[in-house]
């Protein structure tokens, strides 16, 4: 059964920062791209950043602040999120395959930014 686990999330002030882990089983995902939606109260879920073998992908508002890596020895993504805005409050979630068919999904783990 493939699954995908988040961790990391929690409550941080501005300019803080977290580490968000996913921990992929039940397959190995090394040919895939994956990569880290969040979706924000009242908003539409949007793709923060992704990552393949070749190439990382940032959205416009977490560029400089954000970044994403995996290590492919232990199945892993993570998305290392510095100098934290409030505005960067959401649920995050960990996907392989982003915008394709075959997506899968994290539960997701709630960041919280306070002013």
């Amino acid at each position: 059964q493939v699954q995908l686990v988040e961790s990391g999330g929690g409550l941080v002030q501005t300019g803080g920062s977290l580490r968000l882990s996913c921990a992929a089983s039940g397959r190995t995902f090394s040919s895939y791209a994956m990569g880290w939606f969040r979706q924000a109260p009242g908003k539409e879920r949007e793709l923060v950043a992704s990552v393949t073998r070749g190439s990382t992908y940032y959205a416009n508002s977490v560029k400089g602040r954000f970044t994403i890596s995996r290590d492919y020895a232990q199945n892993t993504l993570y998305l290392e999120m510095d100098s934290l805005k409030p505005e960067d409050t959401a649920v995050y979630y960990c996907v392989v395959q982003p915008n394709t068919p075959s997506a899968i999904w994290g539960q997701g783990t709630l960041v919280t930014v306070s002013s």
